[in-house]
């Protein structure tokens, strides 16, 4: 296989959670592009993503799912049928000060953001060992997988969970031919970082530490996302790649 070929994902199904917008969609839309169909899941509206995808020529499937919804892995197994690649990347952020954060908020983050990786990575590494095939898991993680952040409890506690995890059961599927891989994207340009971005002291102080001089963008994750699916990355396990601008070298 030459390095190009490497890259490639043709013949393969992918399935991507929070898949309707953001850093989702555009992961999504970079696997289309190496070839893998791919099964779009999340709460919201998936048509924009569902056809971008289908322009390349490839097959989306849109699945409609709660993750916080503990049969939501079965049904979406079910939906994409025989998946060889799967991105967690659906989480939430609740933001309040330490003391005023509610059970409710600390609840719902990590049921999305960390049990529901746990759950839907279980059932999709239990198709593989039945299928007798490898695959790839690719969690996308966060530089609070690496930092403490601010207002941010349960996110930052599941985040660095979400680390963890990806370390554990890389060291358990390994053998099994299946890649447990992350992703940590820096501060990006998305839904989650509104507030910060809409806040100019903040804002300032975020950019001033990036060497790179700007927020990261949803498409600043496609090649990334790709590489850790593709053959290319065959020999890489338990590693959380940080595409950050250069945050955590600072």
């Amino acid at each position: 296989m030459s390095v190009l070929q490497s890259f490639r994902l043709d013949g393969q199904v992918a399935i991507v959670t929070g898949a309707s917008r953001g850093l989702g969609a555009a992961m999504a839309i970079a696997l289309a592009e190496a070839g893998a169909d791919v099964a779009l899941v999340a709460r919201g509206d998936l048509g924009e993503t569902r056809a971008s995808i289908e322009r390349l020529g490839r097959r989306a499937i849109a699945i409609n799912a709660d993750l916080e919804d503990r049969s939501a892995p079965g049904a979406i197994l079910a939906a994409a049928q025989t998946a060889d690649i799967l991105v967690n990347n659906a989480g939430i952020i609740r933001r309040a000060s330490f003391v005023d954060y509610s059970d409710e908020d600390w609840d719902s983050v990590i049921e999305v953001n960390l049990r529901s990786v746990f759950g839907l990575s279980r059932a999709f590494a239990r198709a593989l060992v039945e299928r007798r095939c490898g695959g790839k898991i690719i969690n996308i993680a966060s530089m609070l997988s690496f930092q403490g952040g601010i207002r941010v409890a349960a996110y930052t506690a599941a985040k660095s969970g979400l680390l963890g995890l990806t370390r554990a059961m890389a060291n358990e599927l390994a053998p099994l031919g299946i890649n447990v891989n992350a992703i940590a994207p820096g501060y990006m340009a998305t839904d989650n970082t509104q507030a910060l971005r809409d806040d100019p002291t903040r804002s300032r102080e975020i950019l001033a530490r990036i060497p790179a001089g700007r927020w990261g963008m949803p498409d600043d994750l496609k090649g990334t996302v790709v590489f850790l699916a593709s053959p290319a990355a065959a020999y890489i396990h338990g590693t959380t790649l940080a595409v950050d601008g250069g945050w955590l070298s600072r």
